[in-house]
């Protein structure tokens, strides 16, 4: 019932607009010196125009409402996953561009032929600068309201030790390493990370260009890299922008992070070693997947009973090596006669290093116990394979 009383009134318009444009025209026709018609003629070929107008408009009401539902839809989804700030600015930004536009074309307005113009496109052309650029300068621009003050925050603030970059933007930097890892998508899912992913634009072209590479496995880590980044926007509702900013005078990838969280005051998500280390001694704070992986790990305590597949030989005679299934190193004492089977072991110390933690162990059963020196000189074997 609805579509019939839209397409009806789709049509009336039309006819509408058929009908006036059917009586300028004819007017037209007189003043640059047609004949004009019979009066009944004139009506006739009137109605005519108008019923014509009206026939178009209801065939193509149809495609024009579905139209019309389709592009609302979009721009109400499109409008979701813009964060409230950015809309906030972008708007602050169109009225100045309005304002400056209006202001400039009523001095143009008087020029003969094109003076009424002047105004529609300042108007379009200024609006659009305005939205864009607030759209694009957002932290500078909502970093302007921090600067009012607000009645009784000092009150709410006192004791409290809060970072005013924390308090502008909850964003967070997504390095190449970390995307291709895709432990970050399962990270978001449990919820445990949340706020805005920046993907720098130097570092989509990074990714492109390992997906492009004729190494096959360079080409299978850039490809799972662009999966991943599309996993955690389209199905975990993550907002994620890409940055456009470069910096030409920088060449390496890893630079231009640690400048972009510098200008951004935001945390570079990431799992390389190199660039946590680089990012700390520039004063920028960095998320290193790998300690996260560490911290969750179970702890091993001295003298915990668990049950283990040896599946190999250790570094040392004798020894084996087993796994846990976070993939946590036990090195077995004496269980090289055991490879291949499931047993039961006694852990006897537990060893942290920056690559992760690795245990050492003993088959239940057997009564020789290690010295606090020998538990020290077998930590230090292991730890070129941590």
């Amino acid at each position: 019932m609805l579509d019939r009383v839209l397409r009806a009134a789709i049509a009336f318009l039309l006819g509408i607009a058929g009908y006036y444009s059917a009586h300028a025209g004819l007017n037209l026709w007189q003043e640059n010196g047609g004949a004009a018609p019979l009066p009944g003629l004139r009506w006739t070929l009137v109605i005519f125009i108008a019923f014509v107008a009206a026939v178009i408009g209801y065939a193509l009401a149809r495609r024009l409402i579905i139209f019309v539902a389709q592009s609302t839809r979009w721009l109400e989804g499109k409008l979701q996953r813009t964060p409230a700030q950015e809309i906030v600015t972008g708007a602050l930004g169109l009225i100045c561009g309005l304002i400056i536009a209006n202001l400039l074309g009523a001095s143009f307005f008087h020029l003969p032929y094109v003076g009424p113009y002047i105004p529609m496109a300042g108007s379009i052309l200024f609006g659009y600068l305005g939205w864009s650029l607030g759209t694009k300068r957002k932290e500078e621009v909502w970093g302007l309201f921090s600067l009012i003050p607000r009645w009784g925050s000092k009150e709410r603030d006192k004791g409290k030790n809060i970072e005013p970059r924390a308090a502008i933007s909850n964003v967070k930097i997504l390095d190449t390493s970390v995307i291709i890892d895709g432990r970050i998508a399962d990270i978001i899912k449990s919820g445990f990370i949340e706020g805005t992913m920046i993907i720098p634009s130097f570092v989509l072209e990074e990714l492109r260009h390992i997906a492009d590479s004729s190494d096959i496995l360079k080409r299978n880590r850039g490809r799972r890299g662009l999966d991943i980044l599309n996993k955690i926007r389209k199905e975990m509702g993550v907002n994620v922008k890409v940055n456009e900013m470069d910096f030409d005078d920088l060449t390496e990838v890893d630079s231009k992070l640690v400048r972009l969280a510098q200008k951004l005051g935001a945390p570079i998500l990431t799992n390389d070693y190199n660039l946590n280390k680089v990012a700390e001694l520039q004063g920028v704070r960095v998320l290193n997947i790998n300690e996260l992986a560490n911290a969750v790990k179970p702890i091993g305590l001295p003298g915990e009973e668990m049950t283990v597949q040896v599946i190999k030989d250790g570094k040392e005679i004798g020894q084996g090596v087993a796994y846990l299934d976070d993939g946590t190193m036990i090195v077995v004492e004496n269980g090289r006669r055991y490879i291949g089977q499931t047993i039961s072991v006694l852990v006897t110390s537990v060893l942290q290093t920056a690559a992760g933690r690795m245990i050492f162990a003993r088959p239940k059963g057997t009564e020789r116990k290690m010295s606090a020196g020998q538990q020290s000189l077998e930590r230090s074997e292991y730890q070129c394979l941590s």
